[in-house]
């Protein structure tokens, strides 16, 4: 059976992410049973221990976003977990609006809409990803942005040359929609940015 692009690269990704989430669990193991252990603790293992918790949480979230995607429902609590973790000590908030379990490939989508937000707002704001009917709204709301016009434009389908491994999601997301059988919309006013599946 053949593969297409789009599921060997996710197939990929989960792979990657499965690999690295084992070891980054037993280093925090470690580091644990090194704070038990008498004169080992200090800024230096508090340190260690934050960087290893980011970095579980970036796997986490970006296991969800270029992992294979499905119909498995994720719950409410879940996502919630992974977003708060994920965008701890960032300068964004991302409020998760539905109370309903989601199936894996639309909470995907908006993953990658969120990381194309996060881009636009490097100066910090509010992400909120509400969903009605199926239909999903990812917003962004700052009072400063700055939008890449190129980058906005693979969303609706453009091409570039020169894409920038920070900037795949602007890549993936349109792919990911068009196996989901979904149409992207951009909308970019003052002070708010969104995207729509």
């Amino acid at each position: 059976m053949g593969q297409s692009n789009i599921n060997l690269a996710a197939l990929i990704g989960s792979r990657i992410c499965h690999d690295l989430i084992s070891p980054i669990g037993a280093i925090n193991n470690g580091l644990e049973l090194l704070g038990m252990s008498d004169g080992h603790e200090g800024p230096e293992l508090d340190l260690i221990s934050e960087s290893v918790g980011n970095a579980s949480a970036r796997i986490r979230f970006f296991r969800i976003a270029y992992g294979a995607a499905s119909d498995q429902l994720l719950g409410r609590a879940e996502i919630v977990s992974i977003l708060s973790d994920s965008m701890r000590g960032e300068r964004l908030k991302v409020v998760y609006g539905p109370l309903d379990p989601q199936p894996r490939w639309a909470v995907r989508m908006a993953f990658l809409a969120v990381q194309c937000l996060e881009t636009a707002l490097p100066y910090g704001g509010r992400i909120e990803i509400a969903c009605s009917n199926g239909a999903w709204d990812i917003v962004g709301h700052s009072t400063k942005q700055s939008i890449d016009a190129s980058l906005w434009g693979l969303l609706m389908g453009d091409v570039i040359d020169d894409l920038a491994p920070a900037h795949v999601q602007f890549a993936l997301l349109p792919a990911v929609a068009a196996d989901a059988k979904r149409t992207l919309k951009t909308e970019t006013l003052p002070e708010r940015l969104t995207i729509r599946f």
